[in-house]
C-alpha cells in the first residue's frame, strides 16, 4: 500500500510572500532578486501549494526586467529613452513585488505587467 503523503502539498503564504519580497534582493545585492526566487522555486515548487504557479511568474517577471534593461542601454543614446526606461523599470522591479506580496498574503490573485512569458 502506497502512502500519499508524498502526494499532499502544504499551504504555506509566508513562504510565497517571502519568495515575491526576495526579488527586492536586486537593491542590495544586485542581482539576488532573480537568483534566490529561482532557488525557492525550484526547491519548494513540489512541496507548496502555488509555489509553481508564483515562482514561475517572478522568475518570468525577472527575465523580463533584464531583457527590457538591456534594451534601454542602446536607447540612451536616443533622446534619453533609455534613462527614462531605467527610472520606470525601477519603480515596477521596487512597487511590484510589494504589492503582489500584500495580494498574496490576502489571499488575492496577483499580476506582474508587461511579463514575457519565457515559463510556462
Amino acid at each position: 500500500m502506497e502512502s500519499n503523503y508524498h502526494t499532499l502539498k502544504r499551504v504555506d503564504n509566508q513562504l510565497l510572500v517571502i519568495t515575491h519580497l526576495s526579488q527586492m534582493l536586486t537593491y542590495v545585492t544586485g542581482f539576488g532578486g532573480l537568483i534566490v526566487p529561482l532557488i525557492l522555486w525550484l526547491t519548494q515548487k513540489d512541496k507548496v501549494e502555488g509555489m509553481d504557479e508564483h515562482g514561475k511568474e517572478i522568475v518570468n517577471f525577472q527575465l523580463s526586467l533584464i531583457v527590457y534593461c538591456i534594451i534601454c542601454i542602446p536607447l540612451i543614446f536616443v533622446v534619453g529613452l533609455g534613462i527614462l526606461g531605467f527610472i520606470i523599470l525601477a519603480i515596477f522591479a521596487f512597487i511590484f513585488p510589494i504589492i503582489n506580496a500584500i495580494k498574496v498574503s490576502n489571499g488575492e490573485s496577483f499580476n506582474y505587467p508587461l511579463t514575457i512569458r519565457f515559463i510556462s
